[in-house]
């Protein structure tokens, strides 16, 4: 018998199917991109000098390990959190803001620029209670600004930046930069975490 010589196997198409392959998979798959909670930290200032803040002017913001909420040695739901950073920030207690409606009690904070939120809270914390306190305390300068704008200007805060970052926008983005600067000098965001 005459020995038979063995088909040779057509690889050619090889290459192309898995190219096909490759294209297929890399346009049906999604890439999911992490997404965290936006701060913008302070500039680094090389000073000897201590900074002396007075206790009335620090709004204590404590959560446990059980998802409680203490807020100035009173437990407190997170949902009035919002109404009490707004009254501590807009107090006005050393008279010196006159643009402050808050009761201008001396024993809380003296003014926006003074005043700061400390936030702390335990590892056993649960992340959903941690950014329910995060939304509430950056909405109560959300809101103080918003009314800011709105007597300065006849605009929200939250409308001038929606402005400013829109490129079609057709108003002059220098001037609405600067109303955009002054009320955050009015009202600084000064939220402290502690570890």
């Amino acid at each position: 018998m005459a020995k038979r010589a063995a088909p040779e196997v057509n690889a050619g198409s090889m290459a192309d199917i898995a190219f096909l392959l490759l294209i297929f998979f890399l346009v049906t798959t999604t890439i999911e991109t992490d997404s965290g909670i936006n701060r913008k930290l302070p500039p680094m200032e090389e000073s000897d000098e201590d900074v002396i803040i007075k206790q009335k002017n620090i709004f204590t913001v404590l959560l446990n390990g059980k998802d409680q909420l203490l807020v100035e040695d009173n437990i407190m739901e997170p949902k009035d959190l919002r109404a009490a950073a707004k009254e501590f920030l807009d107090n006005g207690g050393d008279k010196s803001c006159d643009y402050c409606r808050g009761k201008k009690d001396p024993s809380s904070s003296d003014n926006p620029d003074k005043a700061i939120i400390s936030l702390k809270n335990e590892r056993e914390t649960s992340y959903k209670q941690y950014i329910a306190v995060q939304n509430e305390l950056v909405a109560a300068y959300n809101e103080l600004r918003d009314a800011r704008a709105q007597s300065l200007y006849g605009k929200s805060f939250t409308e001038m930046q929606a402005n400013y970052k829109d490129v079609n926008w057709p108003g002059n983005k220098e001037k609405l930069k600067e109303k955009i600067d002054k009320i955050k000098l009015d009202y600084p965001q000064k939220l402290s975490e502690v570890q």
